[in-house]
């Protein structure tokens, strides 16, 4: 408790950082958490307060809701920051002037690289049918699969 209450007491080197009850209250919420998780809450909450991360620990829940995930608290506070990341990464993206480029449905063009068409030789209908289990003139026959 002494890194915490140190934590909170140089909150006045991060401005608009968390106040010490908020500090207070997400340990509370995250209960059984060792030392390092909740040094990891407190990092986290400062940031957040600080505008420096996207994504809160709620949306964190809703999206492992939707992916029916059961995240425990050190799993949640991971993936919060590869989350933030992910989303700081598309906000420079965004940022990139694209004003110029012509819409592309990947960003590597790519080619099917075709032969030229020529007329070979090929089988005859009968060397094609010669294996069949069953045929019908210069057809195979199948079992019906559709009704």
């Amino acid at each position: 408790n002494t890194h915490l209450k140190s934590v909170a007491e140089g909150k006045k080197d991060f401005d608009g950082a968390v106040s010490w009850a908020q500090l207070q209250l997400d340990m509370i919420n995250f209960m059984g958490l060792n030392s390092k998780s909740i040094d990891n809450l407190i990092v986290t909450s400062i940031l957040l307060s600080l505008g420096k991360m996207k994504i809160t620990l709620e949306q964190v829940d809703y999206v492992s809701a939707l992916g029916r995930l059961a995240l425990s608290p050190d799993e949640k506070i991971k993936f919060m920051g590869q989350l933030d990341d992910i989303l700081k990464y598309m906000d420079t993206l965004a940022s990139v002037s694209t004003d110029n480029v012509e819409p592309m449905a990947g960003p590597v063009e790519l080619f099917t690289p075709l032969r030229e068409d020529l007329v070979r030789p090929s089988l005859s209908v009968d060397q094609a049918l010669a294996n069949a289990p069953s045929s019908d003139g210069s057809s195979f026959v199948v079992p019906k699969i559709i009704e």
